[in-house]
């Protein structure tokens, strides 16, 4: 059965009507969910699988059969590992019916389909009783129902419930605490993700600086975790100013209360700085006298640094104070950690919230509009003050009568290139919530208009605008750029076309492609003079890196502390062969190591210059793996030229180190295209790797496809990723 799907065509901007199989969200579900990376989370499995030792024999010790409730048994895994325990029966419970039907393959491969029962539901729903899906209350509770924040999946409710009509009073419960742990930092760097720093503009009259409005200053910000791998964060980027604090525990084998709380700690400052973000991190202990403990603590607060273990599916959270505070060496505070049922936040008191009756419960929530447009690496991208400088340094070129020598419509032999930048300039900015507009008004363009497609992005830069009283300056149209008339722009031709590019349907690096299908709309060049766009040009780049851990998440995983989970590896692979496979999946590098093991090439070209083709735009080539070790993946990313000697990278932000060390951009996703299938890197190469590659750049619907194939040899078996 087919089924008809809108989408938003993030590339061209139109909204389209796809037919899509009926199983089309299942697919996209189970391709791009955690499973593997747990699967290969050793330290969690093994963990988990001596703690349920540990409650099994406790029980039986007892003189009491051992009744496993597990809650979220995904693969049946840790029913698997009670019953191997000596656990009597499990009854585990799984929601999501692909899941539920493949857990019910895996424990019968694996010969327990007489001690495991699996039940296809929410665990609030299930029942106990004569004629319910148990028959008696469980002894033994097992869950992970754990993320990043700890609470954040539903954690509270569900052991709430299941206390309370599941298990029975003091049972056993695998984990059998949790300790939420917190530091408190000052870090201009996170702090950019969070506020609207002043910018700093050098013009020919001197230094301009944008300002931020009040409101935005004051702003509590965005009341969801920034949730990021915290070890790939340098410590010069931060400083420490307290101890690591333990914020609150909860027990599990008792009551859980998903009500909202606070608890606080007081400490000494370690030295005097500003307040500004809380980094924090969760132990789970799987028994009850913390003897087996899984932590996700970064590196510093790690007992064994050099035996960390990598995972994606826990991080380490970021939290950012209402505002910043300063504090002084030695002066007491109070750090309060609240919660409701699936967030925690923070707030720094100078007494304890005992004695202060202004601490609020509630959580922070934005009310400047800014934290609901721009997300925390779209913050940081605004900050980042050389990336201003790039774009300052490429509009001032423009005044040089030098810039428009390629231009396609040439001046006549001899005579001098136009300026491009003069006092009668009129400047379209077409970009999401960006400030280029700004920077064009103060390097003297007399006309400057911005189109926003929003209402809500609409507010957001009036207010910028008259903050900085330049609400009578630059002109902003409410309206998509394709859309625009001679009218909106007050019957004036348009000069200079600037983009960043950005846009907040971007999901993959060229859906900023989207400028110059909006600058070449036949609307838009009903008012455009033989202008000059900025970029002018920008190239799809691409390098073939081995990554240090990211491979997991793609990797099978065959056999897990001793049980068969092939069929989750078959469920993995059939949901991304349907569609996942050829598509890309963004990812921030810079949180994942990786060495390129060749050079970057631009692999596709675009002169935004020209009109759009309406041909495919093709492109055909191979990458050579000069470095040795085992490539996972083609990673690509968008260059722009800003001006002919002004670029900008969302990708490499230099070359690569003599060994494949890189530097990638921190405000930008990069495009990972995984080849099928993912090797462990340990596994032996048949000899020199190459990848060729097929790219098309359709037009018509904005899409880019290609063909990645990735070969031991250049006579071995192709493996291919064709991907959209």
């Amino acid at each position: 059965m087919k089924i008809f799907c809108s989408r938003a065509n993030p590339t061209t901007g139109s909204v389209e009507w796809l037919e899509e199989d009926e199983h089309y969200d299942y697919h996209q579900e189970i391709a791009r969910s955690s499973y593997a990376d747990m699967l290969h989370d050793k330290d969690r499995n093994i963990k988990y699988y001596q703690g349920i030792r540990a409650a099994v024999s406790r029980v039986k010790d007892r003189g009491q059969k051992a009744l496993v409730l597990d809650i979220g048994t995904g693969t049946g895994l840790l029913s698997m590992m009670a019953v191997t325990a000596g656990a009597d029966f499990c009854y585990a419970i799984e929601v999501f019916k692909p899941m539920a039907d493949a857990a019910v393959k895996i424990v019968e491969k694996n010969g327990f389909s007489d001690k495991i029962l699996v039940i296809n539901k929410h665990s609030t729903e299930v029942t106990v009783g004569p004629e319910g899906d148990m028959p008696c209350r469980a002894n033994i509770l097992v869950t992970e129902l754990f993320d990043t924040e700890l609470i954040g999946e539903g954690a509270l409710p569900s052991y709430e419930h299941a206390h309370r009509h599941l298990v029975e009073e003091n049972c056993e419960a695998v984990p059998h605490r949790a300790t939420i742990y917190a530091q408190l930092v000052e870090s201009r760097r996170m702090w950019s993700w969070n506020k609207l720093f002043p910018i700093h503009l050098q013009t020919s009259l001197g230094e301009q600086v944008i300002v931020p409005p009040v409101d935005l200053e004051n702003c509590p910000g965005a009341p969801s975790v920034c949730d990021i791998q915290l070890n790939q964060v340098s410590p010069a980027d931060f400083t420490v100013l307290s101890d690591v604090l333990p914020m609150f525990s909860i027990d599990f084998s008792k009551q859980v209360s998903s009500s909202a709380a606070c608890y606080s700690r007081q400490f000494e400052p370690l030295t005097s700085g500003r307040a500004q973000v809380v980094l924090s991190w969760w132990d789970i202990e799987m028994d009850p006298e913390g003897k087996i403990r899984c932590t996700t603590a970064p590196f510093w607060a790690h007992s064994d640094p050099e035996e960390m273990q990598w995972r994606d599916h826990w991080m380490q959270c970021v939290y950012f104070l209402p505002q910043e505070e300063p504090v002084v060496q030695g002066s007491a505070l109070c750090l309060v950690a609240h919660h409701d049922d699936y967030c925690v936040w923070y707030s720094l008191q100078r007494t304890s919230p005992e004695k202060n009756e202004r601490v609020h419960q509630m959580r922070p929530v934005c009310d400047c509009q800014a934290h609901l447009l721009w997300n925390r690496p779209r913050f940081g991208e605004i900050n980042d003050q050389d990336r201003t400088d790039r774009y300052i340094q490429a509009l001032s070129t423009l005044t040089s009568r030098n810039l428009l020598a390629n231009w396609r419509k040439p001046c006549a032999e001899g005579a001098r290139s136009p300026q491009v930048l003069k006092p009668d300039s009129v400047c379209l900015c077409v970009s999401d919530g960006s400030l280029l507009s700004v920077l064009a008004h103060h390097l003297g363009v007399e006309q400057v208009f911005t189109v926003e497609s929003s209402a809500a992005s609409h507010k957001l830069l009036r207010k910028i605008f008259k903050a900085n009283h330049l609400e009578d300056k630059i002109n902003i149209i409410e309206k998509r750029p394709e859309l625009l008339t001679s009218e909106d722009l007050k019957s004036r031709k348009v000069s200079l076309l600037l983009g960043e590019p950005f846009f907040t349907t971007s999901l993959l690096p060229w859906h900023s492609l989207y400028f110059w299908c909006a600058g070449n709309s036949k609307m838009c060049l009903l008012f455009l003079l033989p202008h000059f766009p900025v970029p002018w040009r920008a190239g799809v780049d691409g390098a073939a890196p081995s990554s240090q851990d990211l491979w997991r998440i793609r990797s099978p995983c065959g056999d897990c502390e001793g049980f068969d989970v092939h069929i989750m590896d078959d469920m993995i692979k059939r949901a991304l062969d349907f569609r996942e496979s050829r598509e890309a999946e963004p990812h921030p590098l810079w949180e994942y190591p990786c060495r390129s093991l060749s050079e970057p090439r631009q692999i596709l070209a675009f002169d935004f210059r020209q009109l759009v083709p309406p041909r495919p735009l093709c492109a055909e080539g191979t990458m050579e793996l000069r470095r040795p070790g085992r490539s996972h993946a083609a990673v690509l990313w968008m260059e722009y030229h800003l001006t002919p000697e002004c670029t900008l990278s969302t990708g490499l932000l230099e070359p690569a180190d003599p060994e494949g060390g890189c530097c990638w951009n921190p405000h930008c996703k990069q495009a990972v295209y995984f080849f099928s299938p993912v090797l462990d890197p340990r596994a032996p190469l048949g000899g020199p790797q190459t990848v060729s590659y097929v790219v098309e750049f359709h037009p018509g619907t904005g899409d880019i496809t290609m063909e990645f194939r990735l070969a031991d040899t250049p006579d071995s078996p192709l493996l291919g990723n064709k991907v959209a």
